[in-house]
């Protein structure tokens, strides 16, 4: 059974992001207008003494992979309204190295609000070409994550895949919901609530002080239900956030999910050079 698939400010670079979620909520306002390895089904279906161990290593287990594809989707909503974000690209667990490609929703006529968004994600940083608001078509706007009041996971409008992992480390309760597939792979089901203080506690050098930084949302606790495979890899995660400063400074509620499948696959992601990097103003949006 296939179920479910899926189917951030400082300087400058704060401006460019609180460009692209003011064009988000832009668009929420005018829309408002089986095999068996020979165990017994007994032992597959068992419910572990306690789950969290295995969601405190998932991140672990992913640098173990070293690589992966990657999708996103990013549904937001507010006052009644919700639209969609979805991104595609690969990751490198070792480096923590990404490159997605973000596509904005349409608007309420069917038009697309614009070409994807090309997406570079490094430990301390977010690239973004493609980004409009006056920056030149071959430029890149560089943000730094540290300053995101989310780090990072709803700002660009896709959740680092590394970080939606990282925040697992903050799980103080889980429960094991039962054994499910993921894109043809079995996996054990989970479901919890996770606290961003103690995950970014627990977080490795690179994504600690994004996660630190998180202090933007409605409350720390993030429930999260995740798909680990028999090596505790996350093939799928489903975090909601809520955070203020929707339309009429209400509460934006934000389901992203994560999708990470072809482990191993080659990756190759190159940083922008100083030269490429947009140093001028953003237009206001």
């Amino acid at each position: 059974m296939r179920r479910r698939e899926l189917g951030r400010t400082g300087g400058t670079g704060g401006t460019a992001v609180a460009g692209l979620m003011a064009g988000v909520c832009a668009c929420l306002a005018l829309a408002a207008g089986g095999c068996t390895d020979g165990r017994s089904a007994v032992a597959d279906d068992a419910r572990p003494a306690d789950p969290v161990p295995a969601l405190h290593r998932a991140a672990e287990a992913l640098v173990e992979a070293g690589s992966s594809k990657a999708r996103t989707s990013m549904e937001m909503a507010t006052g009644g309204t919700r639209v969609t974000i979805h991104g595609e690209g690969v990751y490198d667990y070792t480096r923590q190295r990404g490159e997605l490609r973000v596509r904005l929703p349409r608007d309420p006529a069917g038009h697309s609000a614009r070409a994807p968004i090309t997406e570079l994600l490094a430990p301390g940083a977010l690239f973004m070409k493609n980004r409009g608001a006056g920056v030149p078509a071959d430029k890149w706007v560089r943000v730094e994550t540290a300053g995101l009041s989310d780090g990072n996971l709803v700002t660009g409008g896709a959740t680092d895949p590394f970080a939606a992992a990282e925040v697992l480390r903050g799980a103080r309760s889980a429960t094991y919901v039962g054994r499910d597939e993921v894109g043809g792979t079995a996996v054990r089901h989970y479901r919890g609530t996770a606290d961003l203080t103690l995950a970014a506690r627990h977080a490795s050098e690179g994504g600690r002080q994004a996660l630190a930084a998180a202090k933007g949302f409605a409350s720390p606790e993030v429930p999260f239900e995740v798909f680990l495979d028999e090596a505790g890899r996350v093939r799928k995660v489903e975090h909601r956030f809520s955070f203020f400063g929707g339309r009429d400074r209400g509460t934006v509620a934000v389901a992203s999910t994560t999708l990470l499948y072809d482990f191993g696959t080659p990756v190759d992601v190159r940083l922008p050079k100083r030269a490429d990097i947009y140093a001028g103003k953003i237009a206001e949006q």
